[in-house]
């Protein structure tokens, strides 16, 4: 499994349209073959960050996503109105039951 983090700061001006796109490209992702998870937050620390969540099935789905027309236009959109550069970080994970772990 693939998990992927991201993050975006808005400027306050932008926060609105920022967090409009957002909310557009996690439904739309969602509907992707290999989407586990997609999902957007708002940081408590900092509310003018955006945090996404994602989990994918393999990183053969990540691609199609990364080169989904509908994703790169999502990204281009937010570099122009976010207040720095955007944050993306992709891990290879699998998941444990907490049974699994000895504490």
């Amino acid at each position: 499994m693939i998990l992927i983090t991201g993050s975006i700061l808005a400027r306050p001006e932008t926060f609105e349209e920022i967090t409009a796109l957002s909310l557009a490209h996690v439904r739309r992702s969602r509907s992707e073959d290999g989407c586990l998870h997609h999902a957007v937050y708002v940081d408590v620390e900092n509310p003018l960050r955006l945090v996404f969540v994602e989990r994918w099935r393999d990183r053969a789905a990540v691609a199609r996503h990364f080169a989904d027309i509908d994703a790169r236009a999502f990204v281009k959109a937010v570099r122009v109105l976010a207040a720095s550069t955007t944050e993306i970080a992709l891990y290879e994970s699998e998941t444990i039951s907490l049974n699994d772990l000895t504490c």
